[in-house]
C-alpha cells in the first residue's frame, strides 16, 4: 500500500506535448488548480490524522490486473516491486527497500519536477492510494488469512464517502467475477464514486466495446481502456503505440477515443477529484471548525499550567473553594444543577431516602423482637422479680427498665449499621467531588483524597460514638415531656377496666382484643394480684417505646445534618491543607509538578489547534476564491 504523488516539470512552456510528457503534466487547468492545491496543502498537513477525511483516489485490483502499470503510466515512474526493489525514471535506476520506498519515490518526483516547486503553469499533485493486489491463495510465506487481511484494508479505505473508487480491471476477466468490483458494490451501490480502467486492451479486443457500454456492473463513473507498457518500451514509446492501436485496431478503433488511452484517464481522474473537492469542501470547513472549537474546549477546560508559588496558592484556593461550593450544592442545598442527571449525585434526597428507609427498618426490627411469651406473660414474669418490700400498688421503675433495656439492645445495632452506610455513601460523592476539582494536579488530588478517606473516617467514628451514647442513654433513662406519651397511655388504658372484667368475672368468656390480636386470656386469671399490674406496664411500655423510636430516628437525622454541614463548613478545607503541608508532604509546591497525562494531552492538543488553524487558513483562502467565482461549482466540470 503507497501513496503516488505526481508532480509538475518546472518551466513556463506548458503546451508540451502530449506524447512526450508523463500523461498528468498534460492535463490541467488554471480552473481546477486551487481546489487540488487546497487538498494537497491539507494532506500535506495530515488533517486526516484529526479524522477529517479529504476526497481521495483509491486504487483497487485483483492480483495482475495491470494496477502497477497503470500507476507507472500516470506517473512516469517505474515503481518498485518483487523481492528486490527499485525505481526506473528517466533512464536511471535507484535502488530502495521498503522502508525507504516512499522516500525513494519522493526525491524521483522532486527529481523529475524541478524539486518539487510548481509554477503557474505546472500541475498540482493529484495523491493516489495505492492497496495491494486481491489475492486468495497465500504465496512467498504469505499469513494464510492474506486474503482476509487485504480485504479489510480494501475496505477501510474505500468505505469514507470522500473516496474515489478507481478499479483496475483487466479485459481478459469477466468484469462480474472480479473482486474489487464485489468489494466496491458493497460500500459504493449506486457507483457514483466508482471509475473503471480496463488494462490489457490489446490481449482481449473481442467483446470489449459491449463490455465498456453495456456497464454490467454498474460503474457511474465511466470506463477508461488502456495498453499497458510492454518490455523496454519508453513512457513515450508506449503512449504512441497506445495512441496506434485505438485508432488502427479493427475493433478496438470502434471504442469511443472519450473512453481510451492513459491521457484520458489522467484527465478524468483530474477532473473527478476536482468535482469531488468541490463537492466535498463546505463539509471539510465544517469538519475543521468543528474540531478546532473542540480542541481550543477542551485545551482550555484543562488545569493551569503553574508558573511560581504564587500561581499554585491562588489555584489551590480556587480549588479548594470550588470543590466546597460543589458540596455545598449538593449535600446541604439539595442543588444537582452539576450532576442533573446522575441521581446518584442528588445527595439530600438520597439521604432523605435512607432515612426514611433506616425508620422502617428500625420499626420492623422491633416488631420482631416482640416476646413470644403469651400476652402479659413477659410483664408477669419481671414484675415477679423485681418485688419487694414495699406498697403493692406501686409499679417498681426497675420493672419497667428492664423491658425497656431489653427493647433497646435489640435495636441497638440499627443506628450504628445505618451510620456506616451512610457515611460510606458520603464518602464516595466527597472523594468524587474533590477528584474532579482537582483533576489535572495529581498531587493535589493525591492529597486530596488522603484528607477526604481520612475526614470521613473521623466523622465515621464520631458518628458510631454518637450512636452508642444515644442507645445508652435511652437504656439509662426513660424520660420524654412528649405529651404523646400521656395521651396513647391513657388511650390504652381507657380498655383496662373490660379487661379486669374478664379476668375477674368467672362467667365471662375470656376473649380480648389486644394489639398482637384477639386472644383467649383465661390463663391470666391465675395472676390475679400481678395482671392488672402488668397491663399498666404493657401501656406505659407501648405508650413510650413509639416516643424511644422516633426520638432515635430523629436525633440520627438531626445528627448527620450537622455533622454534613460542619464537615463540609470546615472541616474539609482544614483537613486538606493539614494534608498537603504536612511534613515531608512538599507543601504547595507540589502543585508546579504538572501530571504526564496532562503534559502529554496539552501538547497533543497544540500540535492539533496549530494543524486545524493552518486548515482553516487553507480552506478559508479557496472558499473565498469559489465565492468570488462561480466557474468552481461540481458541475463545470
Amino acid at each position: 500500500m503507497g501513496r503516488l504523488s505526481c508532480n509538475a516539470v518546472n518551466g513556463e512552456d506548458t503546451k508540451l506535448a502530449l506524447l512526450k510528457t508523463p500523461a498528468l503534466l498534460t492535463n490541467y487547468n488554471e480552473q481546477i488548480r486551487p481546489l487540488l492545491d487546497a487538498v494537497d496543502q491539507l494532506r500535506h498537513l495530515q488533517v486526516m490524522k484529526e479524522g477529517i477525511q479529504l476526497p481521495t483516489i483509491v486504487v483497487v485490483g485483483d492480483q495482475s490486473s495491470g494496477k502497477s502499470s497503470v500507476l507507472e503510466s500516470l506517473a512516469g515512474i517505474s515503481l518498485p516491486r518483487g523481492q528486490e526493489l527499485y525505481l526506473e525514471f528517466q533512464g536511471k535506476t535507484v535502488r530502495t527497500d521498503e522502508t525507504h520506498i516512499s522516500e525513494a519515490i519522493s526525491n524521483a518526483t522532486d527529481e523529475i519536477a524541478g524539486n518539487g516547486k510548481v509554477k503557474k503553469q505546472g500541475v498540482p499533485d493529484l495523491t493516489m492510494v495505492d492497496l495491494p493486489g486481491i489475492t486468495r491463495v497465500p504465496v512467498h510465506g504469505q499469513p494464510e488469512d492474506i486474503y482476509e487481511q487485504i480485504s479489510h484494508i480494501i475496505m477501510e479505505y474505500i468505505s469514507p464517502q470522500e473516496s474515489i473508487i478507481l478499479n483496475v480491471l483487466s479485459a481478459t476477466v469477466d468484469f462480474s467475477t472480479c473482486e474489487s468490483i464485489r468489494m466496491s458494490q458493497k460500500v459504493d451501490k449506486t457507483g457514483e464514486r466508482s471509475l473503471a480502467v480496463v488494462t490489457k486492451a490489446d490481449n482481449a479486443p473481442e467483446g470489449l466495446l459491449e463490455k465498456v457500454t453495456a456497464d454490467d456492473v454498474n460503474i457511474g463513473l465511466g470506463y477508461v481502456c488502456v495498453r499497458n507498457r510492454i518490455g523496454d518500451e519508453s513512457y513515450e514509446e508506449a503512449r504512441m503505440e497506445e495512441a496506434r492501436l485505438f485508432e488502427s485496431h479493427p475493433l478496438l478503433s470502434r471504442i469511443d477515443k472519450s473512453i481510451v488511452g492513459i491521457p484520458v484517464l489522467a484527465q478524468k481522474l483530474v477532473q473527478i477529484q476536482a468535482t469531488s473537492i468541490a463537492k466535498c469542501l463546505p463539509d471539510i470547513v465544517k469538519k475543521i471548525n468543528e474540531k478546532l472549537n473542540q480542541n481550543v474546549a477542551d485545551l482550555n477546560k484543562l488545569p493551569q499550567n503553574l508558573a511560581s508559588i504564587a500561581d499554585a496558592m491562588t489555584s489551590f484556593m480556587r480549588i479548594l473553594g470550588s470543590a466546597k461550593e460543589s458540596l455545598r450544592k449538593i449535600l446541604v442545598r439539595g442543588e444537582f444543577d452539576e450532576y442533573p442527571d446522575e441521581v446518584e449525585m442528588h445527595c439530600t434526597a438520597r439521604l432523605a431516602e435512607m432515612l426514611s428507609e433506616f425508620s422502617k427498618e428500625l420499626k420492623s426490627k422491633s416488631d420482631k423482637l416482640t416476646t413470644k411469651d403469651k400476652f402479659l406473660m413477659e410483664e408477669i414474669k419481671v414484675l415477679e422479680e423485681t418485688k419487694a418490700i414495699e406498697l403493692p400498688n406501686f409499679l417498681p421503675r426497675t420493672a419497667f427498665l428492664t423491658i425497656l433495656q431489653r427493647k433497646v439492645k435489640g435495636i441497638s445495632d440499627c443506628p450504628t449499621e445505618f451510620v456506616q452506610k451512610v457515611w460510606n455513601y458520603i464518602e464516595e460523592v466527597v472523594v468524587r467531588v474533590v477528584a474532579f476539582h482537582s483533576e489535572g494536579y495529581p498531587q493535589l488530588q493525591s492529597s486530596a483524597r488522603r484528607a477526604a478517606y481520612n475526614l470521613i473516617l473521623k466523622m465515621r467514628e464520631r458518628s458510631i460514638d454518637r450512636m452508642k451514647e444515644m442507645i445508652e442513654m435511652e437504656k439509662l433513662a426513660d424520660y420524654t415531656c412528649n405529651p404523646e406519651y400521656l395521651s396513647t397511655w391513657n388511650s390504652l388504658m381507657a380498655s383496662q377496666p373490660s379487661f379486669m372484667t374478664l379476668i375477674t368475672d368467672l362467667s365471662k368468656t375470656p376473649i380480648f382484643s389486644t394489639d398482637i390480636g384477639v386472644l383467649d386470656i383465661g390463663y391470666l386469671r391465675a395472676y390475679p394480684t400481678l395482671v392488672q399490674q402488668a397491663f399498666d406496664l404493657r401501656s406505659k411500655l407501648r405508650a413510650y417505646w413509639e416516643i424511644v423510636l422516633r426520638r432515635l430516628v430523629d436525633s440520627v437525622g438531626l445528627h448527620l445534618v450537622f455533622s454534613v454541614q460542619n464537615m463540609v463548613n470546615k472541616e474539609i478545607e482544614s483537613e486538606i491543607v493539614n494534608e498537603l503541608m504536612a511534613p515531608n508532604k512538599g507543601g504547595i509546591e507540589r502543585l508546579l509538578e504538572e501530571s504526564p497525562s496532562v503534559v502529554i494531552k496539552r501538547e497533543k492538543l497544540n500540535k492539533s489547534i496549530k494543524l486545524l488553524k493552518e486548515s482553516k487558513e487553507v480552506v478559508s483562502k479557496i472558499m473565498d476564491r469559489i465565492s468570488d467565482h462561480d466557474d468552481y461549482s461540481p458541475s463545470s466540470y
